[in-house]
């Protein structure tokens, strides 16, 4: 009798037997997603040194970013497993996050791109202010934006789920329609 496999069954690279990671990239870069600079404060390297640096701001576009729950109030962003954010969250246990708007595709860009400048450079020219629960940068003119503390870490393959309780929420007056991210590019409605 000729066995055939499974439709679940998983082939060594961790994929289903007949996807490739072409193809798996391919389907779900069909998949319309808003983007968001998650942003965190990265301690002082040595405290009890006066003249070691300060608090750092740190960022990171961000397009796996959801809502989780209403209550309590949860959202939830994945990020690669032993990336700099992944490293800082699971130590910073407070973050924000900014909705992009689609004229904030510079900012989108700059802290999406590989072997990238330091952070404090990256901030420099962006307007922010400080959110008063987690410390971290918010940018100015998002859409809106959200404080959270860590609530889960969920390892799924590659990647860490953090899931974070919304400590503030806010929706400035700002105008425009969000920035996407559809088929590798950033994109806006209409």
């Amino acid at each position: 009798m000729l066995k055939t496999p499974s439709p679940t069954a998983t082939a060594a690279s961790g994929h289903a037997e007949g996807v490739s990671n072409d193809e798996f990239r391919a389907a779900l870069s069909r998949l319309a997603a808003g983007v968001v600079l998650v942003t965190a404060q990265e301690p002082p390297l040595d405290p009890d040194d006066p003249d070691a640096p300060g608090m750092e701001d740190v960022g990171m576009t961000a397009t796996a970013f959801m809502s989780v729950s209403l209550e309590p109030p949860l959202v939830m962003v994945s990020l690669r497993t032993g990336s700099r954010m992944d490293d800082l969250l699971d130590e910073q246990p407070r973050w924000a996050v900014s909705v992009l708007t689609e004229s904030q595709r510079h900012i989108a860009g700059r802290f999406a791109m590989k072997g990238r400048i330091s952070d404090r450079l990256l901030f420099e020219d962006i307007p922010c202010t400080r959110g008063e629960a987690s410390g971290a940068p918010l940018v100015g003119g998002a859409l809106a934006t959200l404080e959270c503390h860590t609530e889960q870490r969920v390892q799924a393959g590659d990647h860490t789920l953090v899931i974070g309780r919304v400590l503030t929420a806010h929706v400035p007056s700002a105008e425009g329609g969000p920035l996407l991210y559809f088929r590798g590019r950033y994109r806006q409605l209409g």
